[in-house]
């Protein structure tokens, strides 16, 4: 088929116009986003305790909506994979204090130790002793976090009670100095039983001053209580939370597929 010149004019015109169209909607929906991501955060500062620390879990986003949050005013963000830390410290400003909350696995302990600000999931000595060794590697102190295993699922991790202060009361512990114990994190068990969940954040906090009564007495370092997700945070709060990981009701629901 031939085209003649007006022909060629008239698809060049609409594919112009097309593609203003798109910029159009596609400036719109980010301006949007933004927007959003802003509201986000005030509402939820608004609504959360003076002492109670926002940490927007930014998994899977971007370094663009980490940076529309960060303008907003957001400071702390939560990781769940040392990859994705990797990539998005050097490109970020860098005064964003990373917290590791996913399950961190000891070969991978290096990659994050120079800039880390909070260890939300040490499970086992092991892994708090791989955080020494490298943190006195750089002459570095590591802020961490024990994570208590307090839900009913068998895929939650998390250490039980027993077991931390079995950690608490060993030599290797006693003798560690590049790793300081700031409190306990814990999840509770994913279902709409808000009785369970409640129930389940209270005991928590119920360890937390057991723990702190028992082997912190006049350390008000250890302070911290990290529990409280988008869907169970009010609960958390409810229960003495300190720093709640908050993802979705900032950032939207995410995409795996991606």
């Amino acid at each position: 088929m031939i085209f003649s010149d007006r022909h060629e004019q008239a698809f060049y015109h609409f594919s112009t116009v097309l593609f203003l169209l798109l910029l159009d909607v596609l400036l719109k929906l980010h301006i949007l986003l933004v927007m959003n991501i802003a509201e986000n955060l005030a509402l939820l500062q608004k609504e959360l305790p003076a002492h109670v620390r926002l940490i927007a879990v930014s998994k899977t986003m971007s370094p663009d909506l980490i940076r529309v949050a960060y303008d907003a005013g957001q400071r702390a963000f939560g990781e769940n994979k040392v990859q994705e830390l990797q990539v998005k410290q050097p490109v970020l400003p860098g005064d964003i204090e990373w917290h590791m909350i996913g399950h961190l696995q000891t070969n991978k302990v290096k990659y994050i130790v120079s800039f880390i600000h909070l260890i939300h999931s040490v499970d086992s000595l092991k892994l708090l002793s791989e955080i020494n060794n490298e943190g006195g590697k750089i002459n570095r102190i590591i802020d961490c976090l024990l994570q208590i295993r307090i839900a009913k699922e068998e895929t939650k991790y998390g250490m039980p009670i027993a077991t931390a202060r079995e950690l608490l009361e060993t030599a290797d512990f006693k003798g560690f100095k590049n790793v300081r114990l700031r409190g306990l994190m814990g999840m509770a068990t994913f279902t709409d039983d808000t009785v369970q969940v409640t129930a389940e954040f209270k005991q928590l906090a119920g360890y937390f001053k057991d723990i702190k009564q028992r082997y912190f007495t006049g350390d008000n370092s250890f302070a911290e209580l990290s529990m409280g997700m988008s869907g169970d945070y009010k609960h958390a709060l409810d229960a003495g939370s300190t720093m709640v990981r908050i993802g979705s009701l900032i950032f939207g629901e995410r995409n795996y597929n991606q």
